[in-house]
């Protein structure tokens, strides 16, 4: 088929927005004003324009109205944000923010960019490709977040904040029909249990698509869509008021993925197969399964007391677990190269206590954490070609206790100061087990307690102690850290509608054990982020608003781990782990909002960073760059609300464009160029605000672009060509975000 002439599409785009703005200049449309934007970025209810932090929020009218439907489409409106679904999964995923964050997926490594959904911590990136489901508001804070958000918020915070309950009876219903025969099904609602005082909330998504691909090979039987979608989600809320200032909330919630496993995209042919390299990028081989499955399950409590009209006292509560099974070929060939199928198990709790208090010329935010968490985990590297399995398998546990407080305290009539510290002490403990078995082993088949099979197998301990000192480890390894981060700011409110602020912040990331530990190493220390921002945030008569922020970072102790073979023997993986690199960024992120009209709106957000990567010479891969973290991001959007007999008309269009980024911090051989891509929707709500549609066009230019990717090979020719690396192949292969879609959505509410 032939593909668009993307310079065309996107000059048609921009012909539009032009028109749009023409028409703005017309001297009987004038603007009402600029919105107000609430959020809690602080933990307690701001305007966006008080609040002296960098931080985006789209509201659920926004997302609606975009067809926002996943929590990666989220990045085209935050500056130097990076939120990509990961290799391997549809639900995995990678968050940066301003060059920090982490893209290995394995248990017991930390991100760098913490994921809350209603203040509770989602630990593991499997499962944080939330679809959204009864959202009020997603909100990106960029820069560290160590004060009160605590651990790894190095890079920055995502949190996804639900709607809370109107009181009376509620019901909407809402499906779509889409490219790649997409069919979803959203069911949301409330029921009124008790008048004012108790209401129950439910929510339901059944989200089915086909693949945008094939596996052109795989094993008899198997389904051989690639980058398929089959995701049930599920919550329940209870909802209590047993007086005006009491709010109790209790909250379950369900999410399983049942998408096949992704596969990737060879870029370079087998050395070891006559299979030619696909003609689409959604198109692969495989030996292994192709079922694969996620799934998450929560249960969380919210207590709220307003002691007076200046104090208030909350306790959130939260149980985790997820399961993860899963089969990553790495090879992308029809036999077992370099297989990996493999286990993931997570259970976790946390505790928060808050206090908030309202003061006359001070307001102070404080809190006690507590966090429990046990992360564990298997895979098998199945290398047929040589007739062995590597498999790894063990637990990285933590515990974490944290104070906080937080107080912004005003100096002057224009003048206030913000000082806040939060102290973390943690402690982990890991095992690891490691070593060779004959033959293809699977993790699925007999794995009996994380590293014996029931046949008796199993693979040596590698990471941990050796209690009874006869030279076998067979107790956990532990480590612990305590840490002090600090935030100091300054906030100059020059008029009403015209705020300076300057801010240091400091953030930290989770000291950890290496999950491939080969051999019995220490633990890496956290790392920590130092981050100065200067900042403006101002509307202008009521119809520019500009929020400009100039930022720089000193990322020290950066957690690096390389995975290669030993060049003298391709059979050993090695492993290296530990804090071997730092970095200084700095940057400018602008977000700009012009109100032309009542019925016309224009947005801007620019994101720049130039960032400087330094190594310890004690590894031996030279690095090359931050990955994931383009130099520019651009995302240009207007908005023209058309009023008619029969409801309003919204039209939506916006351009996004990503400068060229690394996959990987040790090579650029998987390196994407620059794209942008154009997004256009078309959105009605009835008269009566029961009947709603959207119509929603997105990557028009249908753009290719990876997002995840694996890079395994041993070298490169003199003739240009690579040499075959771990598994005995050149294995170097490429995942990619998703091509043109188009989708109508038609929902109905009372």
């Amino acid at each position: 088929m032939k593909r668009p002439n993307k310079t065309a599409c996107t000059l048609a785009v921009a012909a539009a927005l032009a028109n749009l703005a023409t028409y703005a200049q017309e001297p009987d449309k004038v603007a009402k004003g600029l919105e107000r934007i609430e959020v809690t970025a602080r933990k307690t209810v701001e305007s966006l324009q008080e609040v002296p932090v960098a931080v985006t929020s789209i509201g659920a009218t926004e997302l609606a109205e975009k067809g926002i439907s996943v929590l990666t489409e989220v990045q085209q409106f935050s500056p130097n944000t990076t939120l990509q679904t990961s290799r391997g999964t549809n639900s995995t995923l990678t968050a940066f923010i301003r060059g920090v964050g982490q893209q290995d997926p394995l248990w017991g490594y930390e991100p760098g960019v913490g994921i809350y959904v209603d203040d509770v911590y989602m630990a593991r990136p499997q499962g944080a490709v939330l679809d959204l489901l009864d959202v009020q508001r997603i909100e990106v804070l960029r820069g560290p977040q160590g004060t009160l958000y605590g651990k790894n918020t190095v890079g920055g915070a995502v949190k996804y904040v639900t709607k809370e309950m109107s009181g009376g009876a509620e019901f909407n219903a809402q499906a779509t029909l889409g490219s790649y025969s997409q069919r979803d099904i959203k069911l949301t609602g409330q029921i009124p249990l008790v008048e004012d005082k108790l209401f129950l909330g439910f929510g339901y998504g059944n989200l089915n698509r086909d693949g945008y691909g094939n596996f052109l090979v795989a094993p008899n039987g198997q389904d051989q869509e690639n980058y398929n979608k089959d995701i049930k989600a599920a919550r329940l809320t209870l909802e209590f008021h047993p007086a005006d200032n009491w709010f109790m909330r209790l909250n379950w919630d369900k999410t399983t993925d049942d998408s096949n496993a992704k596969g990737g995209y060879r870029l370079v042919p087998s050395l070891l197969t006559d299979a030619p390299i696909p003609d689409s990028k959604y198109d692969s081989y495989t030996s292994l399964p192709t079922w694969n499955k996620v799934e998450l399950e929560g249960l969380s409590l919210t207590v709220n007391w307003d002691v007076s009209d200046a104090l208030s006292v909350k306790y959130i509560g939260a149980s985790r677990k997820s399961d993860s099974p899963t089969n990553i070929d790495f090879d992308n060939t029809g036999i077992n190269l370099f297989d990996v199928p493999a286990v993931y198990d997570d259970e976790n709790t946390s505790h928060e206590l808050q206090a908030n208090y309202q003061g006359e010329s001070f307001t102070l935010v404080s809190g006690l954490y507590a966090y429990d968490s046990e992360s564990c985990g298997l895979f098998d590297a199945i290398l047929g070609g040589l007739g062995v399995t590597l498999e790894t398998s063990g637990c990285n546990n933590s515990e974490a206790y944290a104070a906080y407080v937080q107080s912004s305290i005003d100096m002057t009539d224009k003048l206030s100061l913000t000082l806040g510290a939060r102290y973390t002490r943690e402690e982990k403990q890991a095992t690891v087990f490691y070593g060779f078995l004959p033959g293809a082993a699977y993790p699925y088949s007999g794995w009996v307690d994380g590293y014996t099979r029931a046949d008796g197998t199993g693979v040596p301990m590698s990471l941990g102690v050796d209690t009874d000192g006869d030279g076998v480890l067979d107790a956990p390894k532990k480590a612990s850290w305590n840490r002090f981060t600090p935030r100091v700011g300054l906030e100059y409110q020059l008029d009403r509608d015209t705020m300076f602020y300057a801010s240091y912040a400091q953030g930290f990331k989770s000291g950890t054990f290496n999950p491939r530990a080969s051999t019995n190493e220490r633990a890496a220390d956290p790392e920590i982020a130092d981050s100065i921002e200067l900042g403006m945030k101002k509307d202008w008569n009521q119809q520019w608003r500009t929020n400009i922020t100039l930022f720089w970072l000193d990322h020290k102790d950066r957690q690096y781990i390389v995975v290669e073979a030993d060049p003298n023997d391709p059979t050993i993986l090695g492993q290296n782990l530990g804090n071997a690199a730092k970095s200084k960024v700095q940057g400018l992120e602008a977000e700009v909002t012009y109100v032309a009209t009542d019925n016309l709106t224009f947005d801007l957000a620019l994101g720049y960073l130039d960032a400087d990567l330094e190594q310890d010479e004690s590894i031996g891969t030279p690095l090359v760059g931050l990955s994931n973290t383009p130099d520019y991001t651009l995302a240009l959007s207007a908005k023209y609300v058309m009023d008619t007999d029969f409801g309003p008309v919204m039209f939506n269009g916006g351009y996004y464009y990503r400068d060229e980024y690394i996959l990987f911090e040790d090579n650029a051989i998987l390196k994407q160029d620059g794209y942008g891509m154009v997004n256009l929707s078309v959105s009605w709500e009835s008269l009566e605000g029961n009947w709603y549609a959207g119509l929603h066009a997105k990557n028009l230019t249908d753009e290719e672009y990876m997002v995840g990717g694996y890079s395994f090979v041993g070298g490169i020719n003199p003739d240009g060509g690579y040499l075959p690396g771990f598994g005995g192949d050149t294995t170097l292969a490429a995942y990619y975000g998703d091509p043109r879609t188009v989708s109508l959505t038609v929902g109905y509410r009372f």
